[in-house]
């Protein structure tokens, strides 16, 4: 059943949806690779620590390997590829490293906190990122707070849709994933100007992870095949305002 959810508009109660998964050729290799050089020791989802204090979730156990950081709404999916001495680069979907794998298991963790990288160790077994679909009136009251939220970092209306008929669950975790990204511009000093003409957000269904800003509205596509990893990252969303 499709699924459709308007709020600062009009309000239409949602109809749950079930999310439909499909590998591709692209994903199975990038597992493959990945798969060569973890330590057999390693679990499918693991809990990590870097020196630095950051605290994460790696999963792998989809075709896509899944990454959420403690006390954050975000799940990265992270593109694996072959780098010197056997090594393997993760990067997310705006081409950013986010860690470093030894054919032993050893992991190097990079990011703003720390640029040169952190060392990490594993701390434990962790849960699955895949994102759970919510119930109808459950969706509709996580819409109407995100937009509330919206409306008050930004001072003005904006229109939130979401839509589709493969993947809510999906649909939802773009939903967080775009308006956290938007009220983390809305804190900066700097970014804020850049969220003076948003008045509509768009959450819609595609054959590719995308996401366009253009007169207003900020377009977000998803692509339920590829599971969670199937929503562009908060980077991206970020990126977007700049273009």
């Amino acid at each position: 059943m499709a699924f459709v959810v308007i709020v600062g508009g009009l309000a239409l109660a949602p109809a749950p949806a079930h999310a439909q998964q499909e590998s591709n050729a692209q994903a199975q290799q990038s597992r493959s690779l990945r798969d060569r050089f973890f330590s057999r020791n390693l679990p499918p989802v693991g809990r990590y620590t870097a020196e630095n204090g950051q605290t994460f979730i790696l999963d792998r156990s989809g075709s896509t390997s899944l990454l959420r950081f403690d006390r954050s709404l975000e799940t990265w999916a992270l593109r694996s590829s072959a780098a010197p001495r056997g090594d393997v680069l993760y990067r997310n979907d705006a081409g950013q490293l986010v860690l470093r794998v030894t054919p032993d298991g050893g992991m190097t963790l990079y990011g703003p906190r720390a640029p040169q990288g952190s060392p990490v160790s594993m701390v434990g077994p962790g849960e699955s990122l895949e994102p759970p679909a919510l119930g109808p009136f459950q969706l509709h009251s996580l819409m109407l707070r995100r937009s509330a939220m919206l409306n008050e970092a930004l001072g003005h209306l904006v229109q939130v849709n979401l839509s589709g008929d493969r993947s809510e669950a999906l649909a939802v975790d773009a939903l967080m994933v775009t308006t956290d990204a938007v009220l983390r511009m809305a804190r900066s000093v700097t970014a804020r100007s850049r969220l003076s003409r948003l008045r509509v957000i768009t959450i819609v269904e595609g054959n590719r992870a995308n996401v366009t800003y253009s007169n207003g509205e900020l377009r977000v596509t998803t692509d339920p095949s590829r599971g969670a990893a199937g929503k562009p990252s908060s980077a991206r969303i970020i990126e977007a305002f700049a273009d």
